[in-house]
């Protein structure tokens, strides 16, 4: 998927939003049923839902609990210590951060900070994808199993990993064959020089 179809995706994500204005009936969408909202009362929304509503000024959003600085911080300090992917609080963690940042910065405590972790967070991952693809094609493997990725931490790499792994393939496969012709060629010259000594 392209990067643009995976942030679409993030954004059925539930959030929740606190309402300015009253709607007695229930909205039915595609994807559920959202209301009705009384004034002052959460209410939970698809992120798309609740952006466009902020958008309006029809509503504030409610940070998620895993967007909590000390949460992301404790996070952060998770994923430098281990050499493996830790499990992500959510999903699409960096998608969702810049929807809520870029159109509700001001309902997010601590914005700028929530920005630089999770930036930092997608940059030490990212780093330690690399890595480990550099180790798979170096050792010369054919499959990896990288558990915690999300997919687009997958999709960033989508682009080259096939490449380098058919080169990759296809180098291995021409080794075998000229192995296999020197093994051959070995075998032929030991025969003649058999057949030599025999005749001899």
């Amino acid at each position: 998927m392209e990067p643009s179809e995976i942030e679409f995706l993030s954004e059925k994500t539930p959030v929740e939003i606190i309402p300015n204005f009253n709607h007695h009936g229930i909205i039915h969408l595609i994807s559920g049923n959202v209301g009705p909202f009384r004034a002052g009362l959460p209410a939970v929304v698809p992120l798309w839902l609740g952006v466009n509503l902020k958008q309006r000024n029809k509503c504030r959003i409610l940070s998620p609990d895993w967007m909590d600085v000390e949460k992301l911080e404790d996070k952060k300090e998770e994923e430098k210590k281990s050499k493996f992917f830790t499990k992500m609080p959510h999903e699409n963690y960096l998608e969702v951060t810049h929807l809520l940042l870029d159109v509700a910065g001001d309902d997010i405590s601590r914005a700028d900070d929530v920005r630089t972790l999770v930036k930092d967070l997608w940059d030490m991952r990212i780093s330690k994808l690399r890595s480990s693809i550099d180790t798979l094609v170096g050792s010369g493997g054919i499959h990896a199993s990288l558990n915690h990725l999300t997919q687009l931490e997958i999709n960033s790499v989508r682009p080259l990993l096939p490449d380098a792994l058919n080169l990759l393939q296809a180098l291995q496969e021409c080794h075998e064959s000229e192995e296999e012709e020197n093994t051959d060629s070995q075998s032929t010259s030991r025969n003649s020089a058999s057949i030599f000594n025999t005749t001899s």
